[in-house]
């Protein structure tokens, strides 16, 4: 039996592709059930970026770069590119923000993001399928990490919480 859903105010039956996107998008740009990673990066100074609590908890400004760096390899990867052999060290993902450095990495994010989106919508389905598993995991490492940025930003003081979290 298919069941009809209700995505982003429009009711459709769900395929692979739509419920793929949609979980892309919600953790883009398109609010939903949490704040997108636009939101939660948005407004933000460098100097902001770079504020650590003093726990050992990245900085906003090494989340987005660990989210580029991740986002970035696996669209790469799902492109055919070259992809470079990772050294395994994690922690030389999360670099720190100059201003110059933030706003590149916050363009790129959006970039990339926009890439991952337009790679499912164009991908043919048996594409998508040997690509679904992974689409899901980095929809949920991204929300992870957003999550994490609105948490260190509301330590901060920097956050709204008009724009989607009290």
């Amino acid at each position: 039996m298919l069941v009809s859903v209700q995505v982003f105010g429009q009711t459709a039956t769900p395929t692979l592709k739509s419920v793929l996107l949609t979980q892309l998008r919600s953790t883009h740009n398109k609010a939903d059930w949490f704040v997108p990673a636009n939101t939660a990066v948005a407004g933000l100074t460098a100097e902001q970026a770079n504020w650590k609590d003093g726990s050992g908890n990245h900085s906003v400004g090494q989340l987005v770069q660990h989210l580029v760096f991740w986002n970035e390899r696996q669209l790469n990867k799902f492109l055919g590119k070259n992809v470079k052999d990772f050294n395994g060290d994690n922690n030389e993902t999360f670099a720190s923000v100059d201003k110059a450095s933030w706003e590149t990495a916050v363009k790129k994010l959006d970039e990339i993001l926009t890439g991952l989106e337009q790679f499912v919508e164009k991908a043919d389905d048996k594409t998508l399928a040997a690509a679904a598993g992974n689409i899901a995991n980095i929809s949920a490492h991204n929300a992870y990490h957003t999550g994490q940025i609105i948490f260190v930003r509301k330590e901060q003081g920097s956050w709204n919480p008009e724009n989607g979290v009290k």
